[in-house]
């Protein structure tokens, strides 16, 4: 008798312990999550900075949390650098890469890039960025052509990152804007304008700042399809609004559009309207 109300004990016991677990990483996942985080469910928004009223409070939830989720062992890194704990962060994240988080293989690669908490390292750096590319985390591929870019140990390779921008650009804004990037300049494969603004309009879709304003630029220009400057206008104040200072300078271009110069070629003062 005793055997068996322990075992209705424990069974009830159970889901009321994963109901815990599921409430800490809800917790943790809306103060700490990384809007890029390829882990992070559609429905999270994420935060580009914790909130400093909300990190020791993250601390806690993604804590709890973290055993269970890599996702949360990701977060907890972020709370702990908000916190510029930073052997803790650097602990969390290489926990949460051994598991498979390309998001905390990326942070792992800035510090190793940048010298931030342990010895400068690009090397390492590279290995780190290439496996999060190799994942399809969009800032992997990014970070990894910077590091190329900047004089690593290897020269980046174009073509490769969009081959891989263009898997994870099936279904994240950050890469879809990346690809477009590449695809309008011509970098890594032939021009394509056409395409470009395509994978532009997916990514300002989601309200992606940068690809708001290069929708607003393509719609201004008629590059890849129909000129409209109402539609670009309408691009350049939805990016505005989301902070992107190009779709600023583009909004006062736009109300501005006729510059007076002295004889010098200095400029005097703009005509507005």
């Amino acid at each position: 008798m005793r055997t068996f109300l322990l075992t209705m004990l424990l069974a009830l016991a159970a889901p009321l312990t994963a109901q815990a677990q599921s409430a800490d990483l809800v917790l943790c996942d809306r103060l700490a999550a990384d809007p890029s985080d390829p882990d992070k469910p559609a429905d999270v928004k994420g935060v580009a900075e914790i909130a400093s009223a909300d990190i020791v409070t993250a601390i806690k939830f993604c804590r709890q949390a973290a055993n269970a989720s890599r996702r949360a062992m990701f977060e907890l890194g972020r709370a702990y650098a908000a916190n510029r704990q930073t052997a803790e962060s650097i602990a969390a994240w290489r926990k949460a890469a051994d598991k498979g988080s390309s998001a905390a293989m990326v942070e792992l690669g800035v510090t190793y890039a940048t010298g931030s908490g342990v010895a400068k390292d690009e090397a390492q750096a590279r290995k780190l960025f290439e496996k999060a590319a190799q994942a399809g985390n969009p800032r992997g591929v990014s970070n990894l052509a910077a590091l190329g870019a900047a004089g690593g140990a290897a020269p980046a390779d174009p073509a490769q990152a969009r081959a891989l921008l263009g898997k994870a650009a099936e279904t994240n804004a950050e890469a879809q804007y990346q690809l477009g990037l590449m695809l309008s300049e011509g970098s890594g494969g032939d021009k394509d304008d056409v395409a470009a603004r395509a994978l532009f309009e997916k990514a300002a879709a989601q309200n992606h700042p940068g690809a708001l304003e290069r929708m607003g630029a393509f719609a201004e220009g008629g590059r890849g399809g129909a000129k409209d400057k109402d539609a670009a206008k309408a691009y350049y104040e939805r990016a505005a609004a989301l902070g992107d200072e190009d779709a600023k300078k583009a909004l006062e271009r736009i109300r501005c559009p006729y510059a007076i110069k002295d004889k010098q070629g200095k400029l005097v003062t703009t005509l507005c309207f």
